[in-house]
């Protein structure tokens, strides 16, 4: 699990704290470091393994800021975190010491309350989960939403940045995001194609090839799961003759 923080000349912005253990621990190495308050902490989207332990820095002062969708959430499953004090619908600008960090709603992907993070100086997103480097999706894509998660892939490459810093996983350019809206344009595509002819789960799972994305990470143990999640995806919403 990866998070990335911003020092500023008035205080730190931090993003996803992971897990209260790994929180207290960036907490004292940025103190040691850079000598500097931590005033925001970021969360990327309400999963657990990626934004428990956000009292941690909310008690010693710093506000949590997330989207407006992931209040709820954080709220209705009891997150072991602290609770968003500032949210935000589409777009939100944070300002400290002169820079600047970008949270950009980016509509139903991998959560239906995910953002991407870009520190426009650093030219660096910051996306979780939801664009992984050569590496398939998580598992069936629980709490995901395609095709919507295609399409908010064409947003993300129209942002301006170079570095992609995913959530897991090794760093990224653009031409990630491109190649992962690929793989999930292959993968609904195939599979809408057999649920629209009738076939079984173990039919679909047999007739839908995505070699050419063998070499990513975890293909072998994962994409036959990333199949089931978008059959059990297409067959909810769509009704046959």
């Amino acid at each position: 699990h990866y998070s990335v923080f911003l020092v500023t000349t008035d205080g730190v912005i931090v993003t996803d704290p992971i897990n209260a253990g790994a929180a207290r621990w960036l907490k004292a190495e940025i103190a040691k470091r850079f000598a500097k308050p931590i005033r925001y902490v970021v969360y990327s989207h309400d999963h657990r393994d990626h934004i428990a332990g956000g009292e941690i820095f909310v008690n010693d002062g710093a506000v949590a800021v997330a989207h407006e969708r992931a209040k709820a959430v954080i709220i209705g499953e009891k997150r072991p975190t602290a609770v968003p004090q500032i949210t935000f619908r589409r777009k939100l600008t944070l300002e400290l010491g002169g820079q600047v960090v970008e949270l950009v709603y980016v509509v139903l992907t991998h959560s239906n309350n995910m953002i991407a993070i870009r520190l426009p100086k650093e030219r660096v997103l910051f996306a979780v989960d939801f664009i992984p480097v050569k590496t398939v999706p998580y598992r069936d894509l629980s709490d995901s939403y395609l095709p919507e998660w295609i399409r908010s892939l064409r947003l993300v490459e129209l942002m301006d940045f170079d570095v992609l810093a995913p959530g897991h996983g090794a760093m990224g350019t653009k031409a990630d995001v491109k190649a992962m809206r690929g793989y999930l344009s292959d993968l609904y595509k195939q599979v809408m194609a057999q649920a629209r002819m009738g076939k079984s789960l173990a039919e679909t799972k047999a007739a839908v090839d995505l070699s050419k994305y063998k070499d990513w990470g975890r293909f072998d143990a994962w994409s036959p799961l990333n199949i089931e999640g978008v059959y059990r995806q297409v067959q909810m919403h769509r009704r046959g003759n």
